[in-house]
């Protein structure tokens, strides 16, 4: 009995030597070099600092991916499944399912039933496909020192492709035909997180939706509200256009300009700073969407805002986004907004009161709350507002900004009643 002891004594100390000789082992291989980037790293019950050009090296080597072959790896995307190809030297990756959290496009991920992603290296080069359902794609990237450069590129695709990788998410790909393609090219560099996108989208048509119905729609706020009869040369809708979508006359429905800018800024931010809806999907969200913040709802407003633009037209879309728009609580529709603020009907409102209105779009809740506090307005918005008015010269442009600075704006408005459908008089005296 005291023999088997001692054996099993000595094979613990064994373990544990060896145990300890890989740690140390791994250790030097992975230690970074000055000046290298480098993450965390647990073996076991220790930690070690490695360095990720080291990491990467080992990885894609024919000595270290057998070492990978059959493991799983948990990661934000989800589960990381790793094979090893001996006769190609290339490493797979595989997530099923997968989660993508595209910057700007809301708090939740998208999920994807599969993809997988292959990695080759050549010296300090590396190389791989990306593939997800039918949508195929490639990149490339370099190993250096402090950074990793990488650069996708999607041939172009047929858009139901695309769609159809999140069909379990989208009911309306029942009933949708779509047609286009789009392409796509993305840089990133790590670990900063840089990020620059280059979408392109070619031919995108929409049909099936039924948006022709939607032309006197009306949302829960704004049912009873008087139509406001806006022409598009009227003050307000300039001031909407330059305050929410000032290439709206250009644009099919969606504006990739402004897309890739955004995903930039909220990619650097690492949070939501800059949207990306055209006039055309906000009247998607308020009218059927909703307001949820997720990628799945900017993929199915994309699909009703480009309907829309063929079956309602532009002088429609911008009608029904200011009958239904939201300018505070229980308070919507340009009518509604114009008689609360400043007692007039929609068109006779001035430039400046037009400003201020559609200052207010971008968060009418906080807006609206703002003023019933302070009495206050948002100036330096208003007065961007007011630059970006089509119709005026430079010379007006900067007047009317200067005299925004100093006007006195109403003490008295109109606050809706419960039902949202008629209002009552408050006074309240604001200094300024």
């Amino acid at each position: 009995m005291r023999t088997f002891a001692y054996v099993c004594s000595c094979l613990l100390l064994a373990a544990a030597a060896l145990a300890t000789g890989a740690f140390y082992a791994a250790r030097a291989v992975l230690a970074p070099l000055p000046g290298e980037w480098s993450v965390p790293l647990k073996v076991g019950p220790l930690e070690l600092r490695a360095g990720v050009p080291s990491l990467i090296r080992l990885a894609t080597s024919p000595w270290g991916g057998p070492l990978l072959d059959g493991r799983a790896v948990p990661t934000r995307a989800g589960r990381l499944h790793l094979q090893w190809r001996s006769s190609s030297r290339t490493l797979l990756l595989r997530c099923a399912p997968c989660i993508l959290q595209p910057p700007g496009l809301g708090q939740d991920g998208l999920q994807l039933a599969d993809a997988q992603v292959t990695a080759r290296r050549q010296g300090e080069l590396l190389s791989g496909e990306v593939v997800a359902g039918r949508v195929h794609g490639s990149w490339r990237g370099e190993v250096a020192q402090s950074q990793l450069r990488l650069r996708l590129v999607i041939p172009a695709t047929p858009l139901a492709d695309g769609y159809a990788l999140f069909a379990h998410h989208i009911p309306e790909l029942a009933q949708a035909r779509i047609a286009g393609t789009f392409s796509l090219q993305a840089q990133l560099s790590l670990p900063s997180g840089s990020l620059t996108v280059a979408p392109s989208i070619e031919g995108f048509e929409v049909a099936g939706l039924g948006t022709e119905a939607l032309a006197g729609a009306r949302t829960s706020c704004s049912r009873g509200q008087r139509a406001s009869r806006l022409l598009p040369e009227s003050w307000l809708a300039r001031a909407a256009i330059a305050a929410e979508d000032q290439r709206f006359w250009d644009h099919p429905g969606y504006d990739l300009a402004e897309l890739a800018a955004s995903i930039t800024r909220n990619q650097q931010a690492r949070r939501i700073e800059r949207g990306v809806s055209t006039l055309s999907q906000q009247v998607a969200k308020l009218l059927i969407t909703g307001d949820e913040r997720s990628p799945v709802r900017k993929l199915r407003e994309l699909l009703y805002a480009v309907e829309m633009e063929r079956t309602l037209g532009k002088a429609r879309i911008l009608r029904l986004y200011l009958d239904n728009a939201p300018w505070g609580p229980r308070l919507c529709g340009a009518e509604a907004a114009a008689q609360h603020y400043f007692g007039v009907r929609a068109h006779e409102l001035t430039p400046a009161q037009a400003s201020w209105l559609a200052a207010m779009l971008h968060n009418p809740a906080a807006e609206a709350q703002r003023w019933a506090d302070t009495g206050q307005i948002n100036l330096a918005r208003a007065q961007w507002v007011a630059l970006g008015l089509r119709g005026l010269s430079r010379k007006q442009k900067l007047a009317l900004v200067e005299d925004m600075a100093t006007m006195e704006w109403p003490a008295t408005w109109a606050e809706p009643a419960p039902d949202g459908n008629t209002t009552v008089r408050k006074d309240k005296q604001v200094a300024l």
